[in-house]
């Protein structure tokens, strides 16, 4: 026997569903791209042509005195006349070059002194001294 009451089939209506996700996402969407906030450093970076036009700063030099009495800069024997000139033209690349003089272990007190007084008059500020031990004796 059939029930008097009509059968109705149930419905899901997809597009009001359809509309409210559209509508989460577009919410969404717009509440994060308010909160990305891009904090960083400004920074110039130089381009191709000013990298190549300035040599790096050389910042450091070695300076020996043989025992001989002649001056070698970098392992490069410099003639006594050119001593000066060549560390006023470091000074001039660099106002902060380091120099580092060093002298073979029979080399001239007064030669070591003369060239820390024309490393003094080149306004060469920064100085440093390499010193070795000498050998345990027996």
């Amino acid at each position: 026997m059939r029930s008097p009451i009509p059968h109705k089939h149930a419905r899901i209506e997809i597009i009001p569903l359809i509309d409210i996700m559209f509508f989460l996402l577009a919410s969404f969407m717009m509440v994060s791209l308010s909160q990305v906030h891009m904090k960083g450093i400004k920074v110039n970076l130089p381009s191709q042509s000013q990298a190549q036009q300035t040599p790096p700063l050389k910042d450091y030099t070695s300076v020996r005195v043989t025992a001989s009495g002649e001056t070698y800069f970098d392992n490069v024997l410099v003639l006594d006349s050119d001593v000066l000139p060549r560390l006023m033209q470091l000074h001039q690349g660099n106002a902060d070059i380091k120099v580092s003089i060093s002298a073979d272990a029979q080399a001239m007190h007064g030669d070591v002194m003369t060239l820390l007084d024309r490393v003094r008059l080149a306004q060469i500020t920064k100085i440093g001294y390499q010193i070795k031990t000498a050998a345990p004796h027996p």
